[in-house]
């Protein structure tokens, strides 16, 4: 292959890898949230309630996905990039052993709030059948955004629609 070609093909490769890394949020365009009243690693009890306000990141994963292990860096650095501000992870785990949570987040050295999903009722009821299935929910307590499969949080184009639901002068 020449160079001129090996260049094109190169920069085509790099165009794809931008694009697959900034997928786009997609606008939510059905009803109100579901319920969410799940409770985290300690037992405490979060409702979806009790972050109005707040911009949220709802994350449903698990530790056997690879596509939401290799998100999860990146959930971590949009969570930094945002500190200071009312935005919330929380990311709740599908019918998986304590235990394996644990060793899996002491692993990857995440400090977002981990939500339990025992019988995945709250999953069936937010419809995420494929993992990861994240939705972005707006100060209001409105769904924003969904997506089903893997992003790069901390993509420029990502941190900017998540920041543009923040309250005004919160930004």
């Amino acid at each position: 292959m020449n160079s001129k070609l090996r260049c094109v093909v190169f920069c085509l490769l790099g165009l794809a890898a931008a694009a697959s890394a900034a997928a786009d949020l997609k606008p939510w365009l059905g009803g109100p949230p579901p319920a969410l009243a799940l409770k985290d690693l300690d037992g405490r009890l979060h409702r979806l309630s009790d972050y109005r306000g707040k911009v949220i990141l709802i994350n449903y994963w698990a530790t056997w996905c690879g596509p939401c292990r290799d998100e999860m860096p990146s959930i971590q650095e949009l969570k930094k990039r945002l500190e200071g501000k009312p935005f919330v992870v929380l990311a709740v785990n599908l019918d998986e052993p304590e235990s394996r949570i644990r060793i899996f987040l002491s692993q990857m050295k995440l400090d977002f709030t981990v939500l339990l999903d025992p019988e995945r009722k709250t999953a069936r009821a937010w419809e995420a059948r494929i993992l990861p299935a994240s939705f972005v929910i707006g100060p209001d307590g409105l769904i924003r955004y969904s997506l089903v499969g893997e992003i790069n949080w901390d993509h420029e184009q990502v941190v900017s629609q998540i920041a543009e639901l923040l309250p005004t002068g919160k930004r």
